[in-house]
């Protein structure tokens, strides 16, 4: 299939002047249920690749082919410009190779690597990340815009340094990752705008950031070269929650009937599965 609408259509947001906030999916349903809201950006993060896929923490258990087949899922059944968390790449230079490769004809319109070491590494202290090289880490950039074959596919270096090594470090980082070729930069850890300032002053491109305070306003960001605000997962978390009240409801001997205004119709459901579709081919093909 061909994707370079989704991705030119995430490159104008990165070449424009807002602002957005991208739907968090993580399955197909999810995602024609963002469609119907109106978004035309999705993210598929890591952390939620992890929980819906595997039921399983953020802790680079998930594999590359595991998150592909995700993905193609999702873009088979939705036409959102998907942004996705890459983690690491799946290993060294040569891996992101082949993390590129395949993400890119499973559909992404963009994709990010992060400096963080993952997977955690032996004795390394609970709740603590730490950064593998700059030099590494640019090897890793180069070989990821070298692998990319569709030029419209967008590849974002992500840093963790802000949190880790503060924000001197972390703008040294930003413009050596700039350097490589990449399309924008993603940071997390954001706590000031004069963070965010100077590091776009540094890299000179588009800015996405995982997350900050809810004091600071998505107007601000965009002001200082900010497209693409994440906003956490919390639809994911929704889902989690409605399905323990329900399941929880009916175990305990609750009539079904009771659940009409917590539940989507079957008009509706019948809508996000292209359910007529389906009736039509029926027609059609069912002899």
């Amino acid at each position: 299939m061909n994707y370079s609408e989704q991705r030119k259509r995430l490159r104008a947001v990165l070449a424009g002047s807002k602002c957005l906030s991208p739907a968090s999916v993580y399955d197909p349903l999810s995602a024609r249920v963002a469609e119907a809201v109106g978004y035309e950006i999705g993210m598929l993060a890591g952390s939620v690749a992890s929980n819906t896929t595997l039921a399983a923490p953020d802790l680079i258990v998930l594999t590359l082919t595991e998150l592909a087949d995700q993905i193609r899922r999702i873009m088979r059944a939705s036409k959102l410009s998907l942004i996705v968390d890459a983690d690491h790449g799946y290993g060294n230079a040569l891996n992101v190779m082949r993390t590129v490769e395949e993400l890119e004809r499973a559909g992404v319109s963009a994709m990010s690597i992060e400096d963080t070491l993952l997977p955690t590494r032996f004795g390394q202290p609970e709740g603590t990340d730490e950064l593998i090289s700059v030099e590494e880490m640019v090897g890793k950039l180069k070989a990821a815009v070298a692998a990319r074959q569709d030029p419209s596919l967008v590849i974002a270096g992500r840093t963790a340094a802000l949190k880790v090594e503060g924000t001197e470090k972390a703008v040294a980082r930003a413009k050596a990752y700039a350097a490589t070729g990449v399309d924008a930069i993603f940071i997390v850890g954001v706590e000031t705008l004069d963070q965010v300032q100077a590091i776009h002053a540094a890299a000179k491109l588009p800015v996405i950031i995982g997350s900050a305070p809810a004091s600071l306003k998505r107007e601000d960001f965009a002001a200082r070269g900010v497209r693409i605000l994440l906003q956490g997962h919390q639809p994911v978390a929704a889902a989690v929650k409605a399905l323990h009240e329900t399941y929880t409801h009916l175990y305990n001997g609750g009539a079904p009937a009771d659940l009409k205004d917590k539940v989507a119709s079957a008009k509706d459901m019948e809508k996000l599965v292209n359910g007529d579709a389906y009736k039509q081919w029926q027609r059609e093909y069912l002899r």
